[in-house]
């Protein structure tokens, strides 16, 4: 890790994309090694026929850009196909103990995992051992366990065929404990939308950006979290779009886009202003800013019938398709201006300048990310955007609707093919009907009740299908001494990570295929497939020379380890399905075939397939039949009163990181390079507290539950962000977050407005 000399805080100026993105791209590949492979790999990323980034969700167009992948897309792919190896001989050079000291960064910078490990306590090492007496061991352990005590965590990178196969699995077994990493983000989502409007995904797709005339973007980085997507912003803006930006911090690339593909632009040319407007909105106070849109448009609308003017809201639609328009309205109607203004850290004056855009717009979508969903009440702040939407009729038509950005590039996927502990999104019938068992019915458990249960020494097993969940998670200090007493931990990865530093009382770590790989089965070369933030299902197809031939594919390994647990059903074959993904493709056809008709044969259709989405058709599949205004319970979305002293902390990915994958100390557009332990704060409150920028100091936290947790080290950032909110970066400040400070409904941590205070 970079030392205090090595850093350097100074403000970036330029663009997003340009050459700052190409120079960010020429630092991280070399140290990973460019090789043929690589270059391959990114040639054919995201489009027909080629290989899926392994990064976002952002959809592939049928017809891509000469190179359809962006920075971190790169970094990503990189970072897959290093040079470097992580051999049994690096275990026999380094204890647990030691590895464990390490930064992430340094631990994924080792390189590739070649062979299936075990953890030997007596040396405290890890030990190589072979697939079967891998397989063997785990599934004696496992069978000895009581299923719904074990987790079976996936992470959001496992394809759709893989994500299937892990899920049936687990039902086989007797459990549905499938925490995902959507419990980590989006869950506010699948739960809220789908109350509100019937459905839990976003109604539009791509081309949609092409027909709306108006964009309103929430809580969400699209330089960093979905650098794609700023080649369709930038088509939005060319054509006079107004995109309305709301975010506590200003993030460039909703301030200006310079094209990488663009010789004009690259050549010294004018960037791309993104955002029309950019309103820098309290952490949480986004409730209150849409609540002082709505206010406006209902009260412009009221006027409208007493002048005889043309009507403001779609009432049309409101009649047809909507309940609850009446309350909502009427609590608009009574909102007081000064407590919209102190929630939302946002003038009168802005927030009607927001709406009238609103108001005269005919098509709309609003972007949003977890800055709306990973809050106390992030359902209330969901549910205020989509009566936001339905005031003026803006879901179920061309050019208009949410679109919630995913952050993975498969956690959407592995929903719709069953990855959940809820029984009533998993189709339990037809699984029976096919593979003739019985499936389990008592829910299992999301991210939040499998971390209750392993601090309370109620687990008895930790699967783990990618992913680092229990350095992703909050209540680290807990978890971590929880962790070491589950009596196993399976970790089925393409890099070493600290998750698999706890060892539990068993532990081993499998080491699998990237997705860029050459998968080489029975019957040949397979692929695979994943669905992105549209509901649109690609293909992809790996051809890069495997790290090891000692390594198996994720879907192998998933078969192994049934094959382990379970007894024998004639109607699973996971040897005829690992030697062919095309018949597990198949057996999800026939489990959903409203959604996946025709798998194989749609599988490489240029732009994917679309799954479909009965809310942009305007059916509403809610309790009422109808699309439903909700009324919110408060105007922030924190869940916690102010205090003196008390912020609330918003923590957040660097330009250098993919959700834990640290690709290096370089946070470009915030100007901080070098370290990753900063706390971003607005100037006045740095004099408030009397200290200075630059100045070390150590957060705590403030949730009034008499734990102690704090994180000291901490370098003070004077930065442009609303006073009483301060920012740092994850996961080094999930140490600050309760288990029990999540979204109330949908569990989703609520790690974007914290309660904290400055240690003194």
């Amino acid at each position: 890790m970079s030392d205090d000399k090595d850093v350097v805080i100074k403000e970036y100026t330029a663009p997003a994309g340009g050459w700052g993105s190409m120079k960010g791209m020429s630092r991280i590949l070399p140290k990973e090694g460019i090789s043929p492979d690589l270059l391959d790999a990114l040639r054919r990323q995201n489009k027909p026929e080629g290989v899926m980034c392994v990064s976002c969700a952002w959809g592939k167009p049928a017809k891509p850009h000469i190179a359809e992948f962006c920075e971190n897309g790169a970094k990503a792919t990189a970072w897959e196909l290093t040079g470097l190896r992580v051999t049994p001989d690096f275990f026999q050079q380094h204890t647990v103990s030691e590895l464990e000291s390490w930064p992430d960064y340094d631990l994924e910078q080792a390189g590739r995992l070649t062979h299936p490990m075990k953890y030997d306590a007596a040396t405290d090492k890890y030990v190589a051992v072979g697939w079967q007496e891998a397989f063997d061991a785990i599934g004696t352990t496992l069978k000895a366990c009581d299923p719904t005590k074990v987790v079976l965590y996936a992470s959001g990178r496992a394809s759709l065929e893989t994500s299937f196969m892990y899920g049936l699995f687990a039902r086989m077994w007797g459990q549905q404990n499938l925490p995902d990493s959507s419990n980590m983000c989006h869950e506010t989502t699948s739960v809220g939308m789908k109350n509100a409007i019937g459905s839990p995904v976003a109604t539009i797709q791509m081309e949609d950006y092409d027909k709306c005339d108006a964009i309103f973007a929430f809580g969400q980085n699209v330089g960093t979290n979905a650098p794609r997507m700023l080649h369709t912003l930038k088509d939005c803006a060319d054509r006079g779009v107004e995109i309305v930006t709301f975010n506590p911090l200003r993030e460039r690339g909703w301030e200006r886009f310079a094209d990488p593909q663009n010789p004009v632009q690259m050549a010294g040319g004018k960037p791309t202003r993104i955002s029309s407007q950019y309103h820098q909105v309290k952490a949480g106070g986004d409730i209150a800013a849409i609540l002082g849109m709505c206010k406006y448009v209902i009260e412009a609308d009221d006027r409208a019938v007493a002048e005889g003017g043309p009507r403001v809201l779609d009432h049309h639609f409101i009649e047809q398709h909507t309940v609850r328009f009446d309350e909502f309205a009427t609590f608009c109607r009574n909102a007081h201006w000064d407590e919209i203004v102190h929630e939302s850290g946002l003038s009168r004056n802005a927030i009607e300048g927001a709406a009238r855009v609103y108001a005269k717009a005919e098509r709309v979508i609003a972007v949003y990310g977890m800055g709306i969903t990973q809050h106390r009440y992030g359902m209330d702040s969901l549910y205020m955007l989509i009566n936001f939407l339905l005031l003026r009729g803006n879901i179920g038509r061309e050019g208009a609707g949410p679109g919630p950005v995913r952050g993975h590039s498969n956690v959407q996927g592995q929903r719709t093919v069953g990855i959940t502990e809820k029984t009533e999104l998993a189709p339990v019938e037809r699984l029976k009907e096919l593979f003739e068992f019985e499936p389990p019915t008592e829910k299992g458990w999301d991210t939040v009740e499998a971390c209750r249960e392993i601090i309370a020494g109620t687990a008895q097993g930790f699967v783990q299908l990618g992913g680092n969940f229990l350095r992703a998670t909050p209540e680290h200090a807990a978890m971590k001494k929880a962790w070491a007493n589950l009596p196993i931990t399976v970790h089925i990865a393409t890099k070493l990570n600290k998750s698999h530093l706890v060892p539990g009382k068993q532990s081993y770590i499998l080491p699998c295929l990237g997705r860029m790989e050459q998968d080489m089965q029975a019957s040949g070369r397979q692929a695979v497939s994943m669905e992105d933030s549209f509901s649109h299902i690609y293909g992809s197809v790996g051809k890069a020379t495997p790290a090891a031939e000692t390594l198996l594919s994720e879907p192998a390994i998933v078969a192994g380890i049934a094959k382990a647990v379970l007894p024998p059903n004639p109607n699973v074959d996971w040897d005829a399905w690992v030697g062919d993904y095309g018949l597990v493709r198949h057996a999800i056809e026939n489990v959903y075939p409203d959604k996946f008709a025709n798998y194989n044969e749609r599988l490489f259709e240029p732009g994917g397939f679309w799954k479909g989405n009965p809310a942009a058709h305007r059916e509403w599949q809610t309790e009422s039949g109808k699309a439903e205004f909700n009324v919110p319970r408060a105007l922030n979305s924190s869940g916690f009163a102010e205090k003196d002293g008390r912020f609330r902390l918003v923590t957040l990915r660097s330009n250098d990181q993919f959700n834990t994958t640290i690709y290096g100390y370089d946070d470009r557009f915030r100007g901080i390079k070098g370290t990753r332990m900063v706390v971003m704060m607005n100037r006045a409150d740095i004099l408030r507290l009397g200290r200075n920028d630059g100045d070390t100091i150590a957060l705590e936290s403030d949730a009034d539950d008499g734990v102690d947790r704090v994180v000291d080290g901490l370098r003070i950032v004077e930065y442009n962000i609303p006073e009483g909110t301060i920012a740092g970066y994850y996961p080094e400040l999930n140490y600050l977050i309760p288990l029990e400070h999540h979204a109330l409904e949908s569990h989703v941590p609520a790690a974007k407005s914290v309660p904290v205070r400055i240690r003194t």
